[in-house]
């Protein structure tokens, strides 16, 4: 009867030569399945990191953009302003019921919670549409909605692009624009990341009288309260952010929260 003992087992196999096909599978074996478990081990221990890394950079660009913004930085530091997160239905234009910022995350791996999008709806070619976003509200001492910090993506010219557009009370009047990822050509259409060139952003109307939304990036010298320069060079990624601005001011992104808040319901 063969001993079963694993010990003298693995004495046996050490025993064997280094030539052994059998010692060469059974060593290459332990060795990857020692190195996936360090590595599954490090992922599970180090995701708390990457993800408050990542919310620390996210909110030091709020920071950044409410700074750049004429007065916002007063009132956020005056007593009573706060700046406030909440997960937004993007159907219903209000605040989700059953998913808050600690249960976004994991909300968003259920693809029940994704809606797809047609062609003639997919402006910023992003193929399907989370249904619920993370936005932030800047309140004033007195609890009024001064500013709305809305989270936009989109296709570019080589890749994503990731900002955080600000709106003024109104949710019809452009505050800022803050980039938070690219991957656009430099000295072209990286250039959208330029101070000097997002700081034409501030003041521009989104929509006209009848609600349709107008923003655009020109495609020279801007020639309406609704236009931003173009950027010399760079058309594809120009029209890229006129297409993300309108998809997410539109009616399939924040059209129904912007409503929601113009009707006095936040």
């Amino acid at each position: 009867m063969a001993n079963m003992n694993p010990i003298t087992a693995w004495r046996r196999l050490l025993a064997l030569p280094n030539e052994s096909r059998t010692k060469t599978l059974f060593m290459a074996f332990v060795v990857s399945a020692t190195c996936a478990l360090l590595v599954s081990g490090a992922t599970v221990i180090l995701k708390p990191i990457q993800t408050a890394n990542r919310a620390a950079e996210q909110q030091a660009r709020l920071e950044t953009l409410i700074a750049g913004i004429p007065g916002m930085s007063e009132l956020l530091s005056q007593e009573g302003g706060a700046l406030s997160t909440v997960v937004i239905d993007l159907d219903q234009g209000a605040v989700a019921k059953d998913v808050t910022p600690e249960t976004l995350a994991a909300a968003l791996e259920d693809s029940a919670n994704w809606t797809g999008l047609t062609a003639n709806q997919d402006l910023a070619g992003l193929g399907q549409r989370p249904n619920f976003a993370q936005v932030y509200f800047l309140r004033g001492a007195e609890g009024d909605l001064s500013l709305a910090l809305l989270p936009v993506s989109g296709m570019g010219y080589n890749g994503p692009i990731d900002a955080i557009l600000a709106l003024r009370a109104d949710m019809n009047t452009i505050a800022g624009l803050a980039i938070t990822g690219q991957s656009e050509t430099p000295g072209l259409g990286a250039r959208i990341e330029e101070p000097a060139w997002l700081a034409q952003f501030n003041g521009k109307s989104v929509a006209d009288a009848s609600g349709t939304v107008r923003f655009a990036v020109a495609k020279g010298v801007a020639g309406s309260d609704f236009e931003v320069d173009g950027i010399t060079g760079a058309t594809r990624t120009s029209n890229a952010v006129t297409r993300i601005m309108r998809f997410w001011l539109g009616e399939d992104g924040y059209g129904p929260l912007l409503d929601a808040i113009q009707r006095g319901e936040f």
